[in-house]
């Protein structure tokens, strides 16, 4: 519906656009630590489709809900950067997490269950659980990944600069995909046990939820939740030595 002067008319199109706002918010929560709220995000959203309606020019070609999509989630992402979702304390246990892994593998010469990394962590089983899900949607990228110096894992920036040379590029990210981290990536995730594999496949390949994933594992939401932190955990553990 658009006004006298051609506009979008603002209050019908939040009214049509919720359900979109919230749907893309649900994909996002999914990835997200328990911390982060729902309606936190619907607000953002809806921010974001507010602006969408103020930009878009249905002269160029694209579909208003194609355009508002990349606004909504934009200003979705942007809002989780500006408030650094994940804490400090949890991202330090997200490293912990891997430390423990990857001593374990190097110790025994396989993948560690999850008691013996609950005991190298010296946690009861449940704590060690209980932390997995807090940790959900912390471990794909640290803020420090990104810090120049950080010497205890300047991942990204050692990487970038290992590829040209020990000379620091301005896009560190779009550096890793040229020097062969995809390759590498591959090679850690088939080194993977077989059921982590399959639950990384069923979530970014199938993009499957968190509720058809358990249905398929015959496990709970909350037990995915566990088994994806930790199956990250297990992947930047090996990525750690592969780099």
């Amino acid at each position: 519906m658009y006004t006298a002067q051609g506009t979008i008319e603002k209050s019908h199109l939040l009214e049509q656009h919720y359900p979109l706002v919230r749907r893309i918010a649900l994909q996002m929560l999914a990835k997200l630590p328990a911390s982060v709220e729902l309606d936190d995000l619907i607000q953002v959203g809806m921010i974001g489709l507010l602006d969408a309606s103020t930009r878009y020019q249905d002269n160029k070609g694209a579909q208003f809900e194609t355009f508002a999509s990349q606004r909504i989630r934009g200003a979705m992402l942007d809002e989780l950067r500006a408030s650094d979702w994940g804490s400090r304390g949890l991202r330090q246990s997200g490293r912990g997490v891997e430390k423990a892994i990857q001593a374990l593998e190097h110790r025994l010469g396989r993948a560690p269950s999850e008691g013996e990394i609950a005991r190298e962590l010296k946690m009861d089983l449940d704590d060690y659980q209980s932390l997995l899900q807090e940790i959900q949607g912390c471990q794909l990228l640290y803020v420090e990944d990104f810090a120049q110096g950080d010497s205890e894992n300047p991942f990204i920036d050692q990487h970038a600069r290992a590829a040209r040379g020990d000379r620091l590029v301005d896009d560190p990210l779009a550096q890793l995909m040229e020097s062969g981290f995809r390759e590498q990536l591959v090679q850690a995730i088939s080194e993977l046990p077989e059921r982590d594999q399959l639950l990384l496949n069923l979530y970014y390949d199938e993009e499957l939820n968190l509720r058809e994933i358990g249905a398929i594992l015959e496990v709970s939401q909350s037990r995915v939740c566990q088994l994806h932190s930790q199956a990250i955990s297990r992947l930047r553990a090996k990525l750690a030595d592969l780099l």
